[in-house]
């Protein structure tokens, strides 16, 4: 197969999505996004790290409930997908009708979270405790919906009512069965892997999953999983609540473009650039326990 034979049938912030028949492939790029828009720079072997680390999370979680995942080895694909570019960044999947709500949830108090909490003491309508610090654990970890954004644009935070509206609109009769569902398995996963991850010297602070539907209309997740591009990870060594806290994922760089606001046209230093993939190489190390091949 000639090495243009295959294009993309949808191009994300980060991903490639092939159409394999009765499969897709979902191709993670070298691509990084920050405040929703694509930075000019590429960080080497970033693809690599999104997609082994998700294949970790999916075999680890796989007895919550069934994942979209069927391999990662490219010899599985076609032959187009055996190039070394897509060797270890690429990952075979089950076709699935995704579901329009981006799936977040927090354990801790952060990011615009925190932002709201400032405001009204409430997180998507949440009322919280009164006090609460920056960084601080929360009670519970919360469930946060928003709707998904196209490129360039945001997504917007959610009620967990507005979510059955929006699920309800496309699936009339089943939007609160479908809204308690994703709700339910969020929280759930979040607990099994957070609660592994500290057993590693790693903060899971808050993540988001999506969810598509198979041919028998039961939920399956899909997407990425627990990756520092749809993660906070901070070192358990050292967390204390009051402000915010070293990352080993993306906020790395957002803050350093947030700090340099005005002066870097959506592209990073080269070293901001390597220290990133640094910091999502040790991550994968720790959570895995094995550098990444």
């Amino acid at each position: 197969m000639s090495a243009d034979a295959m294009k993309p049938i949808k191009e994300g912030k980060v991903r490639e999505i092939y159409d394999n028949g009765d499969s897709l492939i979902m191709v993670a790029t070298d691509r990084i996004s920050c405040f929703d828009v694509i930075l000019k720079n590429t960080i080497s072997k970033k693809g690599t790290v999104l997609t082994q680390m998700s294949k970790f999370w999916f075999d680890y979680t796989s007895d919550i409930l069934p994942n979209h995942m069927i391999s990662t080895d490219t010899d599985d694909m076609p032959e187009f997908f055996r190039q070394d570019k897509f060797k270890g960044n690429s990952m075979k999947c089950r076709k699935l009708t995704m579901l329009p709500i981006e799936c977040i949830v927090r354990g801790y108090i952060t990011g615009s979270g925190w932002a709201s909490y400032q405001k009204n003491g409430t997180v998507c309508g949440i009322t919280l405790p009164e006090g609460l610090k920056e960084s601080d654990k929360l009670p519970e970890p919360i469930y946060t919906p928003s709707t998904k954004a196209e490129i360039g644009d945001h997504d917007e935070n959610i009620s967990f009512e507005r979510s059955v509206e929006v699920l309800e609109r496309e699936f009339p009769g089943k939007g609160r069965i479908y809204a308690e569902q994703l709700r339910d398995y969020t929280i759930a996963l979040y607990k099994k892997c957070a609660d592994y991850a500290l057993t590693k010297g790693i903060i899971i602070a808050d993540t988001k999953f999506e969810f598509g539907l198979d041919e028998e209309g039961n939920v399956v997740l899909g997407d990425e999983m627990l990756t520092p591009d749809s993660s906070r990870f901070w070192p358990a060594d050292g967390y204390e609540p009051g402000h915010g806290q070293p990352s080993f994922d993306k906020q790395f760089a957002r803050d350093w473009l947030k700090n340099n606001e005005g002066k870097h046209d959506w592209e990073l230093p080269q070293e901001i650039a390597d220290k990133t993939i640094e910091k999502y190489l040790e991550c994968y190390e720790r959570l895995t326990g094995s550098p990444l091949e």
